[in-house]
């Protein structure tokens, strides 16, 4: 059997740059055993496959260890390759997801995710997330993940994982958050517990990002950057109960699996 495949930088407009994903365009769903196989076998933090039925595309997402609810940069990343590789000419996407529908457009040369809002709930401050992140955040939050605020960007910056200590938290990743010097917000995100020491840009994240940072600086409209060593910027929107991400994509290869 040949699969397409498509490894796409998300987040960035330049190869080498925000968060790579590959992309797998199915005629019908292969079994979840071998769709966990091709993405330990790519060995990036998701790989993303989809099965169109009509206007509509189903979608699932792969880490090298686990299938995971939401993902957006490997969103972002497939609606990259449904625009530009797979002659889709319809100016917005419904992907169908365990997350509910997500929908993708396209305006002044960015691709935007429109996904629901998730809203942090105040949280005990585990020692393992002190430990973890080497430092103790300001604040701590909690939804699907850990939210730990600090005062600087610096202070996300410098951050030195201990990824074993950050693997006992009872979540599927830790977001590490300041208000930034150039933007609105910057962050990181780690994941040890789902295959991904750290992500290098991760849309999932702003989904709470997005409504924190909003209320806390008094705007709905605002630019983000994730710190991580291959940098992403997202240009933000809240929209009350859901928010749009957006960002731009690059194809950094195309080719086929054969299993």
């Amino acid at each position: 059997m040949r699969i397409p495949i498509y490894q796409v930088d998300a987040f960035t407009d330049k190869i080498f740059g925000g968060n790579p994903a590959a992309v797998c365009p199915l005629e019908s769903w292969l079994p979840a055993a071998t769709m966990q196989a091709i993405a330990a076998e790519n060995n990036l933090a998701e790989t993303a496959f989809f099965v169109r039925d009509k206007d509509r595309f189903e979608i699932r997402w792969f880490t090298p260890a686990i299938e995971v609810d939401l993902c957006g940069h490997a969103t972002l990343a497939s609606a990259h390759v449904v625009f530009r590789h797979l002659n889709y000419d319809k100016p917005r996407i419904a992907f169908q997801s365990k997350s509910g529908e997500l929908r993708a457009s396209t305006k002044d040369g960015l691709i935007h995710l429109d996904f629901p809002a998730a809203d942090p709930v105040p949280a005990d401050m585990p020692e393992a997330l002190v430990k973890g992140l080497g430092k103790k955040p300001r604040e701590v939050f909690k939804g699907r993940d850990y939210l730990a605020v600090f005062d600087r960007e610096a202070d996300i910056t410098s951050i030195e994982p201990d990824f074993a200590e950050l693997a006992k938290l009872d979540c599927l990743g830790i977001i590490a958050t300041a208000k930034g010097e150039t933007c609105d917000f910057v962050s990181r995100f780690f994941a040890p517990r789902a295959g991904i020491p750290e992500d290098p840009v991760t849309g999932s994240a702003h989904t709470l990002l997005i409504p924190f940072w909003a209320e806390r600086l008094g705007k709905t409209v605002l630019r983000a950057v994730q710190v991580s060593k291959r940098r992403g910027e997202l240009f933000c929107e809240h929209l009350g109960g859901r928010v749009l991400i957006g960002g731009r994509a690059v194809t950094f290869f195309q080719g086929t699996i054969e299993i």
